[in-house]
């Protein structure tokens, strides 16, 4: 199994590409720590793997919320005793109609761009400790272009992931740290989607695609697994695409 004896803290695991990557995870041999602010649909996520023969445990996260990840933190390193990887996949959709919602820039920003660096902040003094780990964050084709369909926070928020993974991974390379970004394209319309759940809108998006179709959350949860296993132990700092050929034209 690719994550055998390791340890994975997945925020966002609840729903989406988090859940299918707590899965996909689990199957591989790594216990996993689903996070995320939605207690009974995180734990339904821990009964499919724990019912498959798997392990993993819940823990409530709002990942703008340095308490609530020193609480993560602490309680996987009570139960398990190393913390090997981290998916900072938790986010919001950037697809509201007013443009200029300042209500909408702060949500990204705090949600998108400090959600992901308080994951970071949190979890690399125990990976410096072990001296290894991996990251990966979740940015989006969103963080290349401007787009007409999200707003600018949006676009920024995920901009900062970007160029944020490539400091981090610059920063802690010499301790065994790797960090890395996946950027999904057009994927199933989040819960918190608006224009970009909108048929009429999505039949533009894709149309822009080459592959001509949406993606599927596991695909990018592949993604995920190949950079979180020691099969990209020479890889850190780069981008993946997840995208169907959109950033190629």
């Amino acid at each position: 199994m690719r994550l055998e004896n390791k340890v994975a803290i997945i925020t966002g695991a609840a729903s989406g590409m988090g859940a299918s990557t707590a899965l996909i995870f689990a199957r591989e041999g790594a216990s996993v720590v689903v996070t995320d602010l939605l207690s009974d649909e995180g734990g339904q996520i821990v009964g499919q793997i724990t019912a498959s023969g798997g392990t993993a445990r819940f823990q409530k996260l709002d990942v703008s919320s340095e308490a609530d990840w020193d609480a993560v933190v602490a309680d996987t390193l009570a139960a398990f005793g190393r913390i090997d990887i981290l998916i900072n996949n938790a986010g919001v959709s950037g697809s509201h109609p007013d443009r200029l919602n300042i209500e909408t820039w702060d949500q990204q920003m705090n949600i998108n761009a400090k959600g992901v660096f308080l994951g970071m902040r949190a979890v690399i003094p125990v990976m410096q400790k072990a001296g290894r780990g991996s990251i990966v964050n979740t940015s989006s084709i969103s963080g290349f272009v401007g787009q007409d369909y999200v707003h600018m926070g949006y676009n920024a928020a995920k901009g900062a992931v970007r160029l944020a993974t490539k400091s981090a991974a610059v920063q802690f390379a010499k301790e065994g740290i790797r960090v890395n970004s996946v950027h999904p394209g057009i994927m199933p319309p989040m819960r918190t989607s608006m224009l970009s759940a909108d048929p009429a809108v999505r039949k533009q998006m894709i149309a822009a695609i080459p592959m001509g179709r949406e993606g599927g959350v596991e695909e990018v949860a592949h993604a995920n697994l190949f950079l979180a296993s020691d099969e990209a132990s020479y890889i850190t700092g780069i981008e993946v695409p997840v995208d169907g050929g959109y950033l190629a034209i």
